[in-house]
C-alpha cells in the first residue's frame, strides 16, 4: 500500500472556511493532514476576502513557501477560498509557483484539479457550477470527532450590502436539502459530536428542499432537535430581515437551541444603513431584538459593527452608540471600514482615518464594558458546560456554556465531551471559571 502523501491546510477567516477545509481534506484521498508545511506534498491556503488587504496577505504568505518549493520541486501549492475566487488566474501570474487555484463552489472538483497539477499543468477552477458541491465531496469513512462541529447548510447571499464581497465570491443563496443536512448531522453524532453549529453566509434565509416542500431554518432546527445524542444546536450568521416568526418562536420553545444569537446590525444610523443597502432601520432592528428577548429573556445577543463607513457623520456614529446602549451586547465584532474592490462602497470617499480610528476605540470600549457586565452577572449562577479540551493548567478543562462563554473548571473527573452543570465563581476578561455543581 502506497505511503499517504501529506497535506497542509492553512485556514483563514470564518467558520465556514473551517468547515470547507475539513471537507477538502476528506475529498483528497491518498493524503493525510500534517501540522506543518515543511514536510507537505500539497499546501492549500483556504483564504478569506473579508479582512483588509486580504489578497496581499495571501501573496505574502505564499512568499514564505518559496524555499520549500525550491527544496522539493514535487511540492504542489494551491490557493482556495474567496481570495481565489476574486483573484483567479492573477494569483498564478503573480506567484508562478502556485499550481492550483479553486473557488469555494468547486471544492468537489479538487481531486481532479490536484491530479492535473500533479501532472505538471496549472489547475484553475473558479466557476459557479450548478451542482451542489456538498453532494459530490468524498464519502470515505470519517474519523472520530470532538464534541462540537460546524455544519454548512446554506451558502451565498442575495442581499448585496454595499461593503460586502460575499455575493461575488460565494454567489447567490443556495440551501442544502433537508435530508442531506440531517444525514450529515447524524453522522457527526455517531462520531462523537454533541453540539452542531449550522453555518451560512445568511443562514436564516435557509430554504432547503424536502419531500414535503421547502423547509425553513426553524423547521430544520426542529428536525435536528429529534436526533438522539445531539444535545445542542446553534446557527450563524443571520440577517435581521430573515428572522422569521417561527425562528423567533424556536428560540423560546426548542430545547436544544442554545440561547445565543449572532445578529449583525452594522450601524445604528438609518442614513448609514441605507447607504449600506441593509434594507432595515435601526428601529426595526431594536423591535426585533425586543421580540427575540420576549421569546427567550436570557438570550445573549452578539453582533457586528462597521465604523467609518463612507459618509458616516458624528451624528451617525452617535446613533450607533445609542443603539448599542439600548441593545446591550454580550459579545461583538467591530471594525473600521476598509474598501473591498468591486463592491459599490469601494468608490466612495473615505472618512478621515484618525476620526474612524477614534470612533472604533470608543465603540469597542462600550462593547467591552457591556460584555464584562454580562459576564460578571454570571457569577453565582449555574450554567451547562460542554467540555471541549484540556486547559493550560494541570487538571483544568475548558468548555462552552449555553451562552457561548468559555468556562474553565479544574476537576479531574471531567472528560472531553462531558456536559456538566457548573457554578460560576469568577469572571475574567474573556472567560468564566467555576466548579462542578453537585446535588
Amino acid at each position: 500500500m502506497a505511503e499517504p502523501k501529506k497535506l497542509y491546510i492553512k485556514t483563514y477567516g470564518c467558520q465556514m472556511n473551517v468547515y470547507d477545509s475539513e471537507r477538502m481534506a476528506e475529498a483528497l484521498e491518498g493524503y493525510e493532514e500534517t501540522a506543518t508545511p515543511d514536510d507537505a506534498d500539497l499546501i492549500l491556503l483556504n483564504t478569506c476576502h473579508i479582512r483588509e488587504k486580504a489578497a496581499e496577505k495571501v501573496y505574502s504568505e505564499l512568499g514564505r513557501y518559496k524555499h520549500l518549493k525550491a527544496e522539493n520541486p514535487d511540492l504542489k501549492i494551491g490557493v482556495a477560498g474567496c481570495v481565489a475566487q476574486a483573484e483567479g488566474a492573477e494569483i498564478m501570474r503573480r506567484q508562478q509557483m502556485v499550481d492550483l487555484v479553486v473557488g469555494p463552489q468547486s471544492y468537489h472538483r479538487l481531486p481532479e484539479l490536484e491530479a492535473k497539477a500533479r501532472s505538471g499543468a496549472k489547475a484553475l477552477d473558479t466557476d459557479f457550477p450548478e451542482e451542489l458541491k456538498f453532494d459530490h465531496l468524498a464519502k470515505r469513512p470519517k474519523a472520530k470527532r470532538g464534541p462540537t462541529a460546524f455544519l454548512t447548510v446554506q451558502e451565498g447571499c442575495d442581499k448585496f450590502c454595499a461593503f460586502c464581497v460575499v455575493p461575488y465570491t460565494r454567489g447567490a443563496e443556495v440551501s442544502r436539502p433537508v435530508d442531506t443536512v440531517l444525514d450529515e448531522a447524524r453522522g457527526l453524532v455517531e462520531r462523537g459530536v454533541r453540539e452542531i453549529t449550522l453555518l451560512g453566509q445568511n443562514v436564516n434565509a435557509y430554504h432547503g428542499a424536502s419531500a414535503d416542500g421547502e423547509r425553513s431554518l426553524a423547521q430544520l432546527i426542529w428536525a435536528l432537535n429529534d436526533i438522539d445524542g445531539l444535545d445542542r444546536i446553534r446557527f450563524t450568521t443571520s440577517h435581521p430581515n430573515d428572522m422569521s416568526d417561527d425562528l423567533i418562536a424556536a428560540q423560546g420553545e426548542c430545547e436544544k437551541l442554545m440561547p445565543y444569537l449572532h445578529l449583525p446590525v452594522q450601524s445604528g444610523s438609518n442614513a448609514v444603513l441605507k447607504k449600506m443597502n441593509r434594507k432595515h432601520t435601526a428601529e426595526q432592528y431594536i423591535r426585533l431584538i425586543e421580540r427575540i428577548r420576549a421569546a427567550r429573556p436570557d438570550i445573549l445577543i452578539s453582533g457586528d459593527f462597521i465604523v467609518g463607513f463612507p459618509g458616516e457623520t458624528d451624528q451617525d456614529f452617535a446613533d450607533t452608540m445609542a443603539l448599542v446602549e439600548e441593545v446591550r451586547y454580550g459579545q461583538c465584532y467591530s471594525f473600521k471600514y476598509s474598501s473591498r474592490p468591486g463592491t459599490p462602497a469601494a468608490e466612495r470617499a473615505l472618512v478621515d482615518a484618525d476620526v474612524a480610528r477614534e470612533r472604533l476605540t470608543r465603540l469597542q470600549r462600550l462593547l467591552t464594558t457591556q460584555q464584562h457586565a454580562i459576564q460578571d452577572a454570571m457569577v453565582g449562577r449555574e450554567v451547562s458546560v460542554l467540555f471541549e479540551r484540556a486547559g493550560r493548567l494541570p487538571g483544568q478543562m475548558v468548555g462552552k456554556s449555553e451562552y457561548l462563554h468559555a468556562v474553565h473548571v479544574s476537576d479531574d473527573s471531567i472528560s472531553t465531551g462531558d456536559l456538566r452543570r457548573v457554578r460560576i465563581a469568577q469572571s475574567a476578561p474573556n472567560s468564566l471559571a467555576g466548579e462542578l455543581a453537585h446535588g
